[in-house]
């Protein structure tokens, strides 16, 4: 089969409802409903303005943190799931598996501001296939005991992905789709990128502001 052919869904009307649904249960921001419950505030206010687990555990504590964490993860595993009960096509559940994603971090009714999508990503991908949940585990937990920080392993796990899938299964639209996945991820968090390299550069005086 030509590679291109790869990437044509065999219905796209059935690909389409597929991700529509995705993106509307990804737009479902468990910590920012949380927290206006809870006190009537608007998350994206608060703190680092981000609807993810480790803003609201600054509200609302380790419950709400535990609480958004795992509510997070179980819609993008949740969705894979659902999706396979509707299509058979292994391209249509990857869409899905975006579509949850984008829809977590940029939620239509939140205006586009949504969280950083990891939580959402990690459950998508464990029931997509617990291969990536598993490198992402062991990636993730090496870069942890060498930088004792959460966020950069995290994303560097994250961008390992798509050579991983090459390894496992070198199918261009299964890697495209985890590459995109990957990108989403990273790209939301683009700010704690900067935020690392500038720290960077003042613990090493390299960073000289203009007077």
């Amino acid at each position: 089969m030509p590679w291109m052919e790869q990437f044509e869904p065999a219905n796209w009307a059935e690909a389409g409802w597929i991700a529509l649904g995705a993106y509307a249960l990804g737009c479902f921001t468990t910590g920012y409903y949380l927290v206006r419950m809870w006190t009537g505030q608007d998350l994206r206010e608060l703190g680092s303005g981000n609807v993810g687990a480790k803003n609201v555990g600054r509200v609302l504590g380790k419950t709400g943190f535990f609480l958004t964490l795992l509510a997070d993860f179980g819609k993008g595993a949740f969705t894979i799931w659902a999706a396979r009960h509707f299509t058979t096509d292994p391209r249509a559940v990857a869409v899905a598996a975006l579509a949850v994603v984008a829809g977590h971090i940029w939620p239509v009714q939140l205006l586009f501001r949504g969280g950083k999508g990891m939580a959402t990503s990690l459950g998508a991908l464990l029931i997509f296939d617990y291969h990536f949940a598993g490198v992402f585990l062991l990636i993730f937990t090496a870069g942890f005991g060498l930088l004792r920080k959460t966020v950069l392993p995290g994303l560097f796990a994250f961008a390992c992905l798509p050579l991983v899938c090459l390894y496992l299964d070198p199918n261009p639209a299964r890697t495209f789709g985890i590459s995109m996945l990957a990108l989403f991820v990273v790209f939301a968090h683009r700010k704690n990128l900067f935020d690392e390299f500038f720290i960077f550069l003042e613990r090493h005086n390299l960073h000289h502001p203009s007077k």
